[in-house]
């Protein structure tokens, strides 16, 4: 391949990762770019676990052989089968030297080889490829992973300026990765409380948009719970900000344990001492069911006086929802009324007969809504 034609690939690389909205999108992104670069038949991209001791697949892309699927779920191979991201690799940082790439063929070493890898060459005549390309990943100055482009038996072998360009080519993906990392540390931080590490608000609106969507198309079964963490301020006024903090951070947890018995629920808060959970697919029962495990732990918290609990789901007679406001609404209503009865057990709207109080508060004007509410807080 010409200089020029080089450079372009190295471009059209660069610009696809630049493209990609999720990580897995600039794994394979990274892999195709390689794998058109050096005119391979198949590439593969595979980060290091050091916590794990091994080499995990992240995208195979081309030519799959049957047992590689496109993003593997659990294709991984133990270090010492590939020691040179350990061994060679490292001693050759160790000595100045650059983390070049090798090639392997099914005959053994090639080009820049770090030494007979039998592993790969196992791995090369059981998949009918004659020779492969593999490129270090180095990321913030440690070994990431490992770049790999194939051809098949019977087409050119890769030689030594293949190899040197494969390393080019890491290059420009560890810039790629590097800039993932910041957008989605960014995407995280944007959707993340920071002091609970539980979703934050703009997560709730975005996700709750989405699944009053689904329940329109698809009617499938929305649930919302709003609480309100009671006795933080007083936490704060005798003990501290930094106690109430402890406070807030321990009901997350336990409102993070009672998610988890929702598949796929969304454990957020709001802000100050409001929280939620956002269920998507599973019946109203086994909402208000974890609502009222959430109560029980809430009141056993060394800290705090209990919670404040209030849910709405589209499978009870809470009248047509069509868009996310009247559900939170709703939620927020049931939170109200049970703070104003002092409920040790959630609130839920639909459920108190044909006038229910809740849906006609949620349903009320707003100026009439804030009245009924200041009442509901007069009485707590």
């Amino acid at each position: 391949m010409g200089d020029d034609r080089r450079l372009v690939a190295v471009v059209a690389l660069a610009q696809g990762m630049a493209a990609a909205h999720t990580p897995r999108e600039s794994w394979r992104a990274a892999a195709l770019g390689a794998c058109r670069a050096l005119s391979g038949g198949f590439a593969a991209l595979s980060v290091w676990e050091r916590d794990h001791g091994r080499l995990r697949v992240l995208v195979n892309v081309g030519d799959r052989a049957a047992d590689e699927d496109e993003f593997p779920e659990a294709e991984a191979y133990p270090v010492h089968q590939f020691p040179e991201i350990t061994e060679f690799l490292h001693e050759r940082w160790v000595a100045g030297g650059e983390p070049d790439a090798w090639v392997e063929t099914d005959r053994g070493p090639a080009a820049g080889s770090p030494g007979y890898c039998h592993q790969r060459v196992a791995a090369l005549r059981r998949r009918g490829r004659g020779s492969c390309v593999v490129a270090p990943i180095v990321l913030h100055g440690r070994a990431w992973g490992e770049l790999y482009v194939a051809r098949a038996t019977g087409t050119p072998v890769f030689d030594r300026a293949d190899a040197d360009f494969a390393t080019v080519l890491a290059a420009v993906v560890a810039a790629g990765l590097a800039q993932t990392e910041r957008l989605e540390e960014a995407r995280r931080l944007a959707f993340t409380d920071a002091l609970t590490g539980l979703a934050n608000r703009r997560a709730v609106d975005v996700r709750l948009e989405e699944a009053v969507e689904r329940h329109r198309a698809e009617g499938v079964v929305v649930s919302l719970v709003v609480c309100d963490l009671n006795g933080l301020k007083r936490v704060n006024d005798t003990r501290g900000h930094a106690v109430g903090d402890r406070l807030l951070e321990r009901f997350g947890s336990v409102l993070s344990l009672c998610g988890a018995m929702l598949p796929g629920a969304l454990a957020a808060r709001l802000g100050g001492d409001e929280f939620c959970l956002l269920a998507v697919g599973p019946p109203a029962d086994d909402v208000v069911k974890v609502a009222d495990d959430l109560c029980r732990r809430a009141g056993d918290l060394e800290l705090g006086e209990g919670v404040a609990c209030g849910v709405a789901s589209t499978q009870d007679p809470i009248g047509p929802v069509t868009s996310a406001r009247r559900l939170f609404r709703l939620a927020d209503a049931a939170q109200y009324r049970a703070k104003a009865v002092r409920a040790a057990r959630p609130v839920v709207a639909g459920r108190a007969g044909p006038d229910d109080p809740v849906v006609r508060l949620a349903d009320e004007p707003p100026h009439g809504r804030t009245a009924e509410r200041r009442r509901f807080r007069g009485r707590s």
